[in-house]
């Protein structure tokens, strides 16, 4: 695919070279336009280096080759990140004074803005009425996030993270056939042509769009007493990845995130919980009307049998100490046991196994024991250890299904990838 990367001034800049890197490691062509005054944020031999390609804002650059109509001819895709208020104004009056803009007025693919700038800016009545005749022409602009923005100053306006532009970009691409036609007089906001988010639930065309997806996240901690607590290592990311793989693809999704200390995908419903009896409770609940459950979290596998009121001290005759642990209900095999007695075909389920090799079998062994055990209809199995999975930001899974021997293996990648991975194979279940 032929991406043109528009850069504007902002002080987001800086985001859009890793939005670059996504693209480019994924296969796609990337040319670089950015402003005069994004290269103040973001100089011209980073682009260069990143994209491999060379970088020029002006429109006099290589002449005879006619770049500023030839660039928007050949893309199949333009994105502008971060689009400030004056890129918008420009695009939205068809103002063409350098290549950027000479690119936008010339581009007959579909051209997706993220808008990035301080909060009065964004909720200027000129930005939004420029925003409003740039979504009625069939431009997609996605909203910015909230957050902090430059300085000390926090609310609408941040940039989302590139994560989240490239899922939205992808979505959009993926939906683009079934997508009505741009509007002279298109209404503006929530599922107005032109209109697209990177927040979960208001993907604009999603593939996945009506369907409900909960995914849950994170480790349990089972408290000891009010300061300690059996816990473990997991951080809770490839949760957080499907979840917004999950919302790329226009789905409705709730993430029950057990002590994540991660930003939510932004508009995924959270559901905060801490012990394997809240995170079964939020589970059962919020799958009863689900398509599709991806059980990510790590729940304790035991608890202790009592919780003391106040801190157990240390004794003085260092005799160490002594707890009872109960074994915590298995979440999976109760969510496959209540759909059963439902005698209904949904949620699909994923479980999760989280394994090591011993003397008495593989990782493979295991993870197979473990599927058999708890019925569902995907498990998505990781290799785990000092230096594996938890806390990293890539990962390597074996996709076990339900009635086949076949075991897909992705990785090592990044849990993006390996997320869409999981949700590749669960949507032939849907």
């Amino acid at each position: 695919m032929r991406v043109v990367l528009g850069v504007s001034g902002g002080i987001a800049a800086y985001k859009a070279c890793s939005l670059l890197r996504l693209f480019t490691e994924s296969g796609h062509d990337v040319t670089v336009v950015p402003t005069a005054a994004a290269l103040n944020f973001v100089g011209a031999p980073t682009w260069a280096a990143l994209s491999g390609k060379p970088v020029s804002t002006e429109v006099w650059t290589d002449v005879h080759e006619v770049p500023h109509v030839r660039i928007g001819q050949q893309a199949d895709v333009v994105v502008v990140a971060p689009a400030t208020a004056d890129v918008l104004a420009k695009a939205a009056h068809g103002l063409a004074d350098d290549l950027l803009t000479n690119t936008l007025l010339t581009a007959r693919c579909p051209v997706v803005l993220a808008p990035a700038m301080h909060t009065e800016m964004w909720h200027h009545a000129a930005t939004q009425a420029n925003v409003a005749t740039l979504r009625g022409r069939g431009v997609h602009v996605i909203d910015p996030a909230e957050g902090r923005l430059t300085g000390k100053d926090t609310g609408a306006g941040r940039l989302p993270e590139p994560e989240e532009l490239y899922a939205a970009v992808l979505a959009l691409l993926e939906a683009a056939p079934d997508a009505p036609p741009a509007l002279e007089d298109a209404p503006v906001g929530e599922g107005a042509p032109g209109h697209v988010s990177a927040r979960a639930g208001s993907a604009a065309y999603g593939p996945w769009s009506g369907r409900k997806v909960v995914v849950s996240a994170g480790g349990t901690r089972e408290p000891l007493d009010p300061v300690r607590f059996l816990g473990n290592r997991s951080s809770g990311k490839q949760g957080v990845a499907i979840a917004r793989a999950a919302a790329a693809r226009g789905a409705d999704v709730t993430l029950v995130a057990a002590n994540v200390a991660l930003p939510a995908p932004d508009g995924v419903r959270v559901v905060p919980v801490g012990t394997t009896l809240e995170l079964q409770e939020a589970m059962t609940k919020a799958a009863s009307d689900a398509d599709l459950v991806v059980m990510a979290a790590a729940p304790a596998d035991f608890r202790p049998a009592t919780m003391q009121a106040s801190k157990i001290k240390k004794g003085e005759d260092g005799s160490g100490l002594r707890l009872e642990l109960v074994e915590n209900p298995d979440i999976v095999k109760g969510l496959v046991a209540d759909r059963a007695s439902r005698g209904a075909s949904r949620p699909v389920i994923v479980s999760f196994a989280a394994e090591t090799g011993d003397a008495t079998g593989s990782v493979l062994d295991h993870a197979r024991a473990k599927f058999a055990r708890k019925g569902s209809d995907l498990q998505v199995t990781n290799e785990v250890g000092f230096d594996k999975t938890f806390g990293r930001d890539d990962n390597t899974v074996h996709i076990l299904s339900r009635g086949s021997d076949e075991v897909r293996t992705v990785g090592p990648a990044s849990k993006d990838v390996v997320a869409d991975a999981v949700l590749d194979a669960a949507e032939p279940l849907l």
